[in-house]
């Protein structure tokens, strides 16, 4: 008999083709390095493994960054990963996030349709991932729609509903940020990047903490549609506690942990 450890996400919905969960951040979904931590994928490897041992195999259809809170879509065997992979690939499938940025935006609504380019492709970048507005970029585009605006002592943010029209890296922070209303939390895009660089060499500190507010960049995957057997499927996750807190003014600068559960087999 063996212990195993097992994330604690919650499932949304689950069919014989898909499983849908709420992943919570700072899960990771895949194994990033090779330092030992749970994954989604690792839980759901477990929470699956009568079906894998009748011939499923998990895929993620839907990634998330590990700071991303919200919906990922699984497909549970090969054949569902492909018409599941198509579907996004033709872009029918319908997404929205909500995100928590600085400051209060002129407008309710508005489009953001520039292009986005790997900064260390342009030239030199201390931080090779991150990405930037760029007329070589990809194409893509993104509408904003403020849902509240709120205060606290730090000052003013709102709380704005995203709709990615593509899917590039990065697409909704670098979006906002270009905007100017990056996200609250973003190491990356709320400055320079300089918060990013010290988070890697320090872990997270009461000095991040003072300049970002949050231990992680305040983006939660809230919906997603897809069309399937013959009409649309539509998965919702409502927002994570601690964006909850902070909207309602309430202090969440310690760092999110992972909750995990064992069990035996």
């Amino acid at each position: 008999m063996s212990l195993q450890v097992v994330v604690d996400f919650q499932v949304v919905d689950e069919s014989a083709d898909w499983i849908v969960v709420n992943k919570p951040a700072p899960l990771i979904v895949h194994p990033a390095n090779k330092k030992p931590e749970p994954t989604l994928l690792g839980g759901l490897e477990v929470l699956l493994a009568y079906e894998m041992e009748n011939g499923a195999c998990p895929a993620i259809v839907t990634r998330l960054d590990r700071e991303t809170s919200g919906l990922v879509l699984v497909a549970k065997h090969t054949a569902a990963a492909r018409e599941l992979g198509m579907i996004f690939e033709r872009r029918e499938a319908k997404k929205q996030y909500l995100a928590v940025v600085l400051g209060w935006p002129e407008k309710d609504e508005w489009e953001c349709g520039e292009p986005i380019a790997r900064a260390g492709e342009l030239g030199f970048s201390e931080i090779w991932v991150k990405q930037i507005t760029h007329e070589v970029g990809k194409k893509c585009s993104t509408r904003f729609q403020v849902e509240s605006r709120f205060e606290r002592a730090e000052g003013k943010f709102a709380l704005v509903r995203c709709f990615p029209e593509t899917g590039r890296m990065h697409q909704i922070r670098v979006h906002l940020a270009h905007g100017g209303h990056p996200i609250v939390g973003d190491k990356l895009y709320s400055g320079t990047g300089a918060e990013y660089i010290e988070w890697m060499e320090t872990g997270w500190t009461a000095a991040l903490g003072n300049r970002l507010f949050l231990p992680r960049h305040a983006l939660h995957a809230a919906v997603l549609e897809v069309p399937w057997g013959g009409g649309w499927i539509k998965w919702e996750a409502e927002l994570s506690p601690d964006l909850n807190d902070f909207i309602a003014g309430r202090n969440v600068q310690e760092t999110p942990g992972i909750v995990i559960w064992s069990r035996h087999d």
